[in-house]
């Protein structure tokens, strides 16, 4: 299998430069900066990644790699931190770059003597910046190959080494041209056929999951959203009637969403499923609570102490399956990343508890979720269903939840879904939900003074979660929403749109 080696330095999207990769249709590995040259090399290689860092290469405790990753006879690319080292090893100079660059800027590409086979088919265009070092000399045997206004040494490369560096990040949907870059990188350069495919890896996961299990019994936590519905599929292949589903009603779904999940699972998937009425405890244990990361630990906590508490009933389980996809990992802090927000299934779970956990899904992206549930023939409607985070509407109620503003929240919510779906937008929309804000307004409504709710809308646009867009929703559109919320959701008298792209925001708010 043509593979690809990224070695991770940390930074935050560095997932997102193996997904590249693997839309190329080749099999991409994340390895960390201390793996040795056998565990890079593998059964195959055929090319090397060096990722990006919130380090500097001049900090003593800056991550770095075997100097070996150069001789092994196979390309090499280097990304923001990643072609700084690349330079600092091989006997180049960084220095602080004079204006630090964030965000868009224009490149001028190959400008070099020779043209740079990175560049290929790609026009002068825009590309993703975000540092504050930059190369100020190239290594010996190195031509500069692209610039911006404020970094001369954008890009470099040893044609004779096959050695590249990008100062800029092609990952990240802002580059102009990314897939055309990833593709002269491992079509071209490394001279991969690109035949690659996720549906390829299915029964490689599920002899995983026997390996892991053995003659264990696993009880999963389904939440009714696509992640934890396609990793109980591959689990149920793996071991049968060893799994037991779990699904708890926090208190926390979106309206009708108990009934309807629990209908759809056992009609139309044939799993055992025990349904847990939960509400009064998780509502209990969450009262005065209002800082977002207690909310996401209590709730991860209070999953935990749910299904410890089934499997006792079941006679014991040794182990617990969990939906947990690679945004949720990252996101959480993992691999040297700063921790954008505890994720229930990662930051937010207890340090003890009864199983060892089962996440078969944790190294793909969500659309990577859906070609796999897609292949297990899992209905469309359960694949494609709207994303929905494990602690709920406990994160879109900024401040203290309570059944007052939880039930603002869900006919809100409601009504947002249902004019998205009259207006067929459903899979054109990545995610959309509506936000209890706590805040209030003045207005007038009935020739009188209101004094109300604020709701927020959240509408976006993205493939993999980690870089999303906000959704351009027609204004008709936007104002029957306003329109109806206002109308038919007590206590609301304001709706406000966010226009927010991640980054800088997330997708949620808390």
């Amino acid at each position: 299998m043509e593979r690809i080696a990224i070695i991770d330095f940390g930074a935050q999207y560095n997932q997102l430069i193996a997904r590249r990769v693997r839309e190329q249709g080749v099999f991409s590995e994340l390895l960390p900066p201390s793996a040795d040259v056998s565990r890079i090399r593998g059964e195959r290689l055929d090319g090397v990644i060096l990722s990006g860092s919130p380090d500097s290469v001049y900090d003593a405790a800056a991550r770095r790699c075997t100097e070996e990753v150069f001789n092994l006879g196979v390309p090499v690319l280097g990304i923001c931190y990643g072609m700084q080292l690349m330079t600092h090893m091989l006997g180049g100079t960084i220095g602080k770059a004079p204006v630090r660059e964030y965000g868009g800027a224009f490149a001028r590409l190959n400008t070099a003597r020779v043209m740079c086979p990175l560049f290929e088919d790609m026009p002068d265009s825009i590309v993703w910046m975000s540092h504050n070092d930059m190369v100020t000399s190239v290594p010996e045997g190195f031509l500069t190959c692209a610039e911006t206004d404020d970094c001369p040494n954008c890009a470099m490369f040893d044609p004779k080494r096959r050695l590249y560096g990008v100062q800029f990040h092609p990952e990240v949907a802002h580059t102009q041209y990314s897939a055309q870059l990833f593709k002269n990188f491992t079509r071209g350069i490394c001279g991969c056929g690109g035949d690659w495919r996720i549906e390829g890896l299915i029964d490689g996961i599920i002899d995983e999951i026997r390996k892991q299990v053995g003659g264990g019994t696993v009880v999963a936590g389904l939440s009714g959203g696509v992640d934890s519905s396609v990793a109980a599929a591959l689990v149920s292949r793996a071991v049968g009637d060893r799994l037991t589903c779990i699904f708890v009603d926090h208190g926390l779904l979106r309206k009708n969403e108990a009934d309807e999940v629990m209908s759809f699972y056992r009609e139309n998937m044939g799993l055992n499923v025990i349904e847990i009425d939960a509400k009064d405890y998780f509502l209990t244990r969450l009262k005065g609570v209002s800082e977002p990361e207690q909310k996401r630990r209590i709730i991860g906590d209070s999953f935990v102490r749910m299904f410890e508490q089934e499997a006792k009933k079941l006679g014991g389980a040794d182990f617990l399956l969990q939906g947990t996809i690679y945004p949720d990992v990252i996101e959480s802090g993992s691999g040297g990343a700063s921790v954008i927000k505890s994720h229930h299934n990662v930051g937010g779970l207890p340090e003890k508890m009864g199983f060892k956990l089962v996440e078969p899904l944790r190294p793909f992206f969500k659309d990577e979720v859906r070609s796999i549930g897609e292949a297990l023939g899992m209905p469309p409607e359960l694949v494609w269903r709207q994303p929905f985070p494990g602690p709920g509407l406990a994160i879109r109620i900024l401040g203290e939840i309570t059944e007052d503003k939880l039930n603002i929240l869900r006919e809100s919510d409601y009504v947002l879904r249902d004019e998205i779906k009259k207006a067929g937008m459903e899979r054109k929309i990545w995610q959309y939900f509506t936000v209890f804000t706590g805040m209030r307004s003045v207005g007038v409504m009935g020739d009188g003074r209101t004094y109300d709710y604020v709701i927020g809308v959240r509408a976006v646009v993205s493939t993999d979660a980690m870089t999303v867009e906000f959704a351009d929703l027609p204004a008709p559109l936007l104002r029957k929403i306003s329109s109806r919320i206002i109308a038919e959701v007590p206590h609301v008298n304001r709706v406000v749109y966010d226009i927010t792209d991640k980054p800088p925001g997330t997708i949620e708010w808390e």
